[in-house]
């Protein structure tokens, strides 16, 4: 059996460390929930064994979660554990509805920012609540009511336990600044079995985890609802939405993090089954936890296999050793809510929403969910990202600067319609009569209102002595490939006032204009590091530009061109940057890129190298190319000109002499690097790869599958 051969210990491994993160965890949201403390250990069991088993995210971890605990012990309060118990029982069954009707990636058109700012409200209510508890306090009813009685609290410490709460809190909040071979031991099981042996060792009377005598005895039943059916409606409605929505969100973020690909459908069927059971069987609501999920992926797990034998441990560990629980301090559960609390809000996602324009979206999801309850939050967040879509919908960006004395620049970039007409005919009025316009339109859309108005406008500023050139960068009946991509040629001449401008300078200020603002946030975060996906060893022609043909960006490729992208034996330039890129920069693809109408395989094929100078001796690092070509290399068969043919063969030689570099062998044969020969034809804008198999050329393309790559030097390795 495959997976007893290959995976068995990958995921026996990190079942292991997931268990040892779920215990803490599962006990502290039971306590922030209201819930029974068992509740949270059956949340562990029965997610993690049905939802793998009937989900369809293979590395996806699930059990309670701390972004239910202000929903659940809102439940609570209103209508008792067992009837909770009950709505869980029925958002499941809803759960498992929506997913055998297969509107799973419905759910993912929710703004980002109105999921983040949920969960960050949700961590701002279990932060305040759980610093009281954390110095020895009881937590108040409400958000409010914690902020407001905060100082009093804080005046007013119990030192035995906010001894244990802040050592704890200390703890994991310097976790993750400790090396890296300590941090493979779990934080949250550090810092409570920690705390534990203190408060043990010390005597310290402190309240803790109270287990009921049997646990399986304990296990509370649903309940019906007396009454307030509108309300439960409501809340099973409520819970099926965000712990479905925070399910398949992280199922997407361990895609990300594991390679794997999941079914949705199936995911939100697996989640509707696991939130059924637990809730039978009186345990807390279940969704996929990314917390679980990324340590889960962190320690190597290969199948599901791992998320099931997480949950087995874990009930073991609740009924061979509950007398364990009980010695756990609710002060050190406390800390460990503060500090997942404290991750539930994120700078990142307060950058990314800023970032996109939707920060007013995620605060006031934040605010509203910490105030009024986490419904409203959601719904005044989500009115609000409706409000922002449609005005930017409606709305254009209309700036008019003047450039020169006498000359003026208009910018209309969005949304061109009737809407925004007031705003455009206040922007024109700004522009002096006789004066050059310039109109540059990078409209995404333009109705026949706006149409007629820029028109009526043009020839009425023309009439007065100015003059007006429309310039169109995008938009409009007839695609207009954007300047980032096309030449220099073919967008400068249309600017009249940068007709005599160096290109350089034209390019620049367009660059800094327009798409520096849009580029900062990549390259703040490439600033000090970068970590490149592969070295592009390419030819020096102005025509091959390797960003574009392979979809790439700043940081992914470490570029090193020149002349027939050769690599000549014994020169340290080339070997230098090598090094760089394989024993500094640890990129996991060396590629060697040709291309037609080579100059360089041009120059090699009419005896160029036999000249004593500097190209001619550069030249001679492509002989053994040449000779290959002559003898019918694989890679030089077919159709074609000469030189092209020569190129592609080239490429193969190339390939084959850069694995042969000492660190490339090792690299190879470490299993850490791969070497590929690629070929792009200017004329039909393709790129194409050495086939292993067959020592030819196979396109790229979006209907045909690549061969396996790095054959070639792996190969020349063996």
């Amino acid at each position: 059996m495959r997976w007893l051969r290959q995976d068995l210990r990958h995921d026996l491994a990190a079942s292991l460390v997931v268990f040892l993160v779920a215990v803490p965890l599962s006990l502290g949201i039971a306590v922030a929930s209201g819930a029974p403390i068992v509740a949270g250990l059956v949340a562990a069991v029965v997610g993690g064994i049905l939802a793998a088993a009937f989900g369809g995210s293979p590395l996806l971890v699930s059990g309670p979660a701390a972004g239910l605990t202000v929903v659940v012990a809102g439940f609570v309060d209103q209508f008792g554990w067992a009837v909770t118990c009950a709505i869980t029982v029925a958002a499941g069954l809803v759960q498992l509805v929506l997913g055998l009707c297969r509107v799973a990636r419905a759910a993912l058109a929710i703004s980002p920012a109105v999921v983040h700012g949920m969960l960050a409200g949700i961590g701002v209510v279990i932060v305040l609540g759980q610093l009281h508890v954390l110095l020895g306090g009881q937590p108040g009813t409400s958000a409010l009511t914690n902020l407001l009685e905060l100082p009093g609290q804080l005046i007013d410490i119990h030192g035995p336990a906010a001894l244990i709460g802040l050592l704890v809190l200390g703890v994991l909040l310097l976790w993750g600044f400790l090396p890296a071979a300590v941090r493979k031991v779990p934080g949250p099981l550090v810092a409570v079995v920690g705390a534990t042996v203190l408060a043990e060792t010390a005597g310290l009377q402190l309240v803790r985890v109270d287990l009921p005598d049997s646990v399986l005895a304990s296990l509370h039943l649903p309940k019906l609802p007396g009454g307030e059916w509108g309300a439960v409606a409501l809340a099973v409605f409520t819970l099926a939405v965000i712990a479905s929505v925070e399910s398949l969100l992280s199922a997407v973020a361990v895609d990300k993090l594991g390679g794997t690909r999941s079914n949705l459908d199936r995911e939100l069927v697996g989640q509707g089954v696991a939130n059924t059971a637990s809730g039978l069987l009186g345990g807390l609501p279940v969704t996929g936890v990314i917390v679980r999920a990324s340590t889960n992926v962190a320690a190597g797990a290969r199948t599901r296999a791992s998320a099931i034998l997480h949950s087995l441990w874990v009930l073991l560990f609740t009924l061979v050793l509950a007398g364990t629980i009980e010695r756990i301090p609710m002060a050190a559960l406390a800390g460990l809510l503060v500090f997942i609390g404290l991750q539930l809000v994120r700078l990142r996602d307060v950058r990314a929403a800023w970032r996109h324009g939707e920060a007013a979206a995620y605060l006031a999801t934040v605010v509203g969910v910490v105030f009024l309850d986490l419904l409203r939050g959601v719904l005044i967040g989500l009115a609000i990202s409706v409000v922002l879509v449609l005005r930017r919908v409606v709305w254009a960006k209309v700036r008019a600067t003047e450039t020169a004395p006498g000359h003026w620049r208009v910018t209309v970039a969005g949304t061109l319609s009737f809407l925004s007409l007031p705003r455009l005919a206040r922007v024109l009025a700004q522009v002096p009569d006789e004066s050059t316009v310039d109109i540059e339109l990078r409209a995404d859309y333009l109705d026949h209102a706006a149409y007629e108005h820029l028109s009526s406008w043009q020839r009425q500023h023309e009439d007065r002595g100015g003059t007006v050139t429309v310039e169109e960068v995008g938009g409009g009946r007839k695609p207009v490939l954007p300047r980032w991509f096309a030449p220099w040629s073919d967008w400068q001449a249309e600017v009249p006032s940068q007709r005599a401008s160096s290109p350089l300078v034209t390019g620049v200020a367009e660059y800094h204009r327009y798409s520096a603002p849009l580029l900062r946030p990549v390259f703040e975060q490439l600033a000090l590091l970068q970590r490149p996906h592969g070295l592009f060893l390419t030819c020096a022609d102005s025509r091959i530009v390797p960003n574009m043909i392979t979809s790439s960006g700043p940081g992914d490729l470490f570029t090193v061109r020149n002349v027939g992208n050769l690599v000549p034996a014994g020169d340290d330039g080339i070997e230098a940057s090598v090094h760089v890129a394989v024993e500094v920069l640890r990129v996991p693809t060396l590629m060697v890129c040709g291309h037609s109408a080579c100059a360089g395989m041009t120059s090699l094929l009419s005896g160029r190298a036999e000249q004593d100078d500097s190209l001619g001796r550069w030249l001679r690092a492509g002989l053994p190319s040449l000779h290959a070509f002559r003898a019918g290399h694989p890679a030089g068969q077919g159709d074609g000109a000469e030189v092209d043919r020569l190129a592609r063969v080239n490429v193969a030689v190339q390939a084959e002499a850069l694995a042969r570099l000492p660190m490339v062998r090792t690299a190879i044969a470490e299993g850490r690097l791969q070497v590929i020969g690629l070929f792009f034809d200017i004329g039909r804008a393709q790129l194409s790869i050495v086939d292993p198999e067959t020592g030819g050329f196979v396109p790229l393309a979006p209907d045909a599958g690549a061969p396996p790559v790095g054959a070639t030097g792996r190969q020349t390795a063996d």
